[in-house]
């Protein structure tokens, strides 16, 4: 066994680590310290005047011309509500110096209508899926506030300009900031049709505006879901059966209810105990240290080997059809060369920074949570029958989020805290689950391996691809329904391995590659471990098994591996130009000593590609250097928000290929915290340059396609350097010389 990685030898002097530090802004704490702070200016009394007007849903506007735009999807870190504000910002030309956000309920969007529609953020939609009537938002704003003035000024409105929230009528010198017209501009009448602005004519979309919300982070003031603190406030630990469909046996609570601070010990549902306390860390002392008997159930002697058995079982056994073109077995059959390989995949926890936890006050008469969540509506609608109340009577309000990664779009921390709430009546309860607790109680990456064959003729070329997939569906398991409606088979296991026109929902997770012939298909087989959405979802593992596969193909077929993958991209010009983008940029085919290897793949809507640069030494230790990346996502809202996801998702996604899994021992979770389920630190991270290269014409993710190309690009650099192919993931026990 060797190490991973070697930590690079830096010499760094205390003077170099202070400046260094201050360019980087990480001296700011030490400063403020050493130094009084500027008084800040008195605010304007704003006492005699109304409040401040809502001209439409999306936009408020204060007297002193600040504007509140109203953003209805969640932030998680990815930056959504800045690129959502600018959005709205662009179509009201407004001042981007004055816009500020807040989040607006999923109680207040159901009894509008659902003006905001919807709530949920997940698949790289937040700005993609509601751009459209967001700008409209902006520009339905835009064109009230000039029909006030015209009103007011007794003018043409066609002759009113608009710049950096300011109203200007040129011919009679007449101007005014929008703070002044809101009141007015709230009761004109909105626009029916709308010419949204020219991607030539933008200001403030595709700029690398700064962040709405980084000014609070730096400083504490920024309220996560943890942060909550209401009057008389109790707080909650709850520990359920580690075994999926286990249930709770007996507890002795004898001590418990006798410890100084405890409030309250209770029996939740069928399979958990719950600790409230006059502190949380009270609450979770005395329920780790209490007697708790669970009875596993079916699943109480499951572990990974048996995941393994299934996983081959599905590799030998019947399979569904996820995308088919030409006849597979004939070019199989008729090839000069047929490379076979199999690779996997485990299970993968989202491990955020922040663990579940929701704030739920219940009474008689009504019932509120706050919490952080990724769907506040799907949150509104779990947490209304759980509380007993019609969910006119319930509302939940929505803090930013520390990490989600789909692990939040889930509802099940906010219903235990509301099930909690209803046993103590007026009192509100702040439910936080241990780190233990929220890495056992998972909703994990998709566990599965593929065979793939690949056949070559005399030439090198292609003559087909057979992929086999077997593992986990999350439709299966999460939506059930939507499963029938495809016919059983879960589509988007194939996720950028579909074809055109497969169905709707699926459009934005095609196969970019042209292939004489092919066969996708899938082996579902679920274990009894629960499945969800991770961050980049079924992308990850599918180009893993693609781009790493293709490299195989190239290089038995003796054959370039990027003049080989853009032989079969003739028919996606847009995918060739990202792919030729990062190989340029990276290094491809230089004779510098340096080993590099590539990856691309389309998914949510984007084309991504990389090209990773690392070392491998004699004794298998691997150095990450660089990985250049490229992403063409129609529009870029922000550019800098762009690099900073990428970069992100490159720590997400590397941390799962070196480190990460999820492993299972009598029917539970080995991986119970961050010291067996480790992520990257700052020196294992490579240099990474981003290529942000939008086309326009469609508006495509960001947060979740490139983290896929990441690992497959390492592997395939780690061949080029070693001549050994690394098909077992994580890479952590292996020896990459061996």
């Amino acid at each position: 066994m060797v190490k991973l990685f070697r930590t690079p030898s830096i010499s760094l002097s205390r003077r170099r680590f202070i400046v260094g530090s201050s360019a980087a802004g990480l001296s700011i704490g030490v400063l403020s310290a050493c130094s009084s702070e500027p008084a800040e200016p008195p605010a304007p009394d704003y006492s005699k005047l109304p409040p401040n007007p809502e001209v439409n849903a999306w936009v408020h506007i204060h007297h002193d011309d600040t504007v509140t735009v109203r953003i209805a999807r969640s932030e998680m870190g990815q930056g959504t509500s800045t690129g959502l504000a600018q959005l709205v910002a662009e179509e009201l030309d407004c001042d981007w110096e004055k816009v500020k956000m807040e989040f607006p309920t999923p109680g207040e969007n159901l009894r509008r209508d659902r003006v905001w529609k919807d709530f949920s953020t997940g698949g790289s939609r937040g700005l993609r899926d509601s751009q459209q009537y967001v700008r409209e938002g902006g520009a339905a704003a835009r064109h009230m506030l000039v029909a006030a003035a015209a009103s007011e000024w007794e003018v043409p409105a066609d002759e009113i300009t608009t710049e950096k929230g300011r109203l200007f009528h040129k011919a009679s010198g007449k101007e005014a900031g929008y703070g002044s017209m809101a009141e007015a501009a709230s009761t004109m009448e909105p626009p029916t049709e709308f010419t949204l602005k020219d991607k030539k004519d933008w200001t403030i979309l595709g700029q690398p505006k700064k962040r709405l919300d980084t000014a609070n982070k730096l400083t504490g003031k920024l309220k996560y879901g943890q942060d909550i603190v209401l009057d008389g406030m109790v707080m909650a630990s709850v520990k359920a059966c580690p075994i999926l469909g286990g249930k709770l046996k007996s507890f002795d609570a004898s001590d418990a209810e006798n410890t100084p601070g405890v409030k309250k010990v209770m029996q939740l549902g069928d399979n958990a105990v719950v600790v409230v306390a006059d502190s949380w860390w009270t609450a979770n002392k005395v329920l780790e240290d209490m007697t708790i008997e669970w009875d596993g159930g079916d699943h109480a002697n499951y572990s990974t080997a048996d995941i393994e058995a299934l996983l081959e079982e599905g590799l030998n056994g019947e399979s569904k059809i996820g995308n088919a073109s030409g006849d597979i077995d004939a070019a199989l059959a008729d090839a000069e060369t047929v490379v076979e390989a199999t690779y996997n995949f485990p299970a993968l926890n989202h491990a955020c920074m922040e663990p579940m936890n929701a704030t739920a006050l219940w009474t008689e008469d009504s019932c509120e949570v706050w919490c952080p969540t990724q769907n506040g509506e799907a949150v509104l609608g779990a947490i209304a029958p759980a509380s007993g109340h019609d969910i006119s009577k319930c509302e939940v309000y929505k803090t930013i989020l520390g990490g989600g990664f789909g692990r939040k779009g889930m509802s099940d921390y906010a219903v235990q805290a509301v099930m909690i709430a209803k046993e103590m009546p007026g009192t509100p309860v702040k439910l936080m689950w241990s780190r233990e607790e929220d890495m056992i109680h998972g909703f994990f990456h998709p566990v599965t391996k593929a065979t793939m064959r690949g056949g070559l003729d005399a030439d090198g070329n292609m003559t087909g691809l057979d992929l086999k997939i077997s593992g986990q569906s999350i439709v299966a398991a999460l939506m059930p329904g939507f499963l029938a409606q495809m016919g059983g088979i879960d589509l988007f296991t194939f996720q950028g391995l579909l074809a055109p026109g497969t169905h709707a929902m699926a459009e934005d997770q095609t196969l970019k590659y042209s292939f004489p012939a092919l066969k996708a298909h899938h082996a579902m087989k679920n274990p009894p471990i629960r499945p969800g959405f991770w961050r980049g979802v079924n992308l990850n593992q599918n180009a893993v098994y693609l781009e790493c596969f293709l490299d195989e193909m190239a290089h038995a077929a003796g054959r370039d591996p990027l003049e080989f993958r853009l032989a079969y991209l003739n028919d996606s010009p847009e995918m060739a130009k990202v792919l030729q983008a990062v190989a340029d940029k990276g290094g491809w085919g230089k004779d510098d000593g340096r080993h590099r290897g590539l990856a691309c793949i389309y998914g949510f809507g984007s084309y991504v590609a990389a090209c990773a640069d690392v070392s491998v030494s004699d004794e298998g230790e691997l150095t990450i250097n660089k990985i250049t990346a490229a992403t063409d996502c129609g529009h870029a809202a922000n550019p800098q928000q762009i690099e900073a996801q990428v970069e992100g998702s490159f720590v997400y996604g590397l941390s799962a290929l070196l480190f990460q899994e999820m492993t299972f021992e009598n029917g539970q979770p080995v991986q119970t915290n961050f010291h067996n389920f480790p992520s990257m630190q700052i020196r294992h991270m490579p240099e990474v340059e981003t290529i942000v290269m939008p086309s326009g014409g469609f508006w495509g993710g960001v947060g979740e396609p490139t983290i896929a190309v990441a690992a497959p690009a390492v592997l395939n650099a780690i061949f080029a350097a070693t001549g050994k192919r690394a098909r077992q993931l994580p890479l952590k026990d292996q020896n990459l010389r061996g």
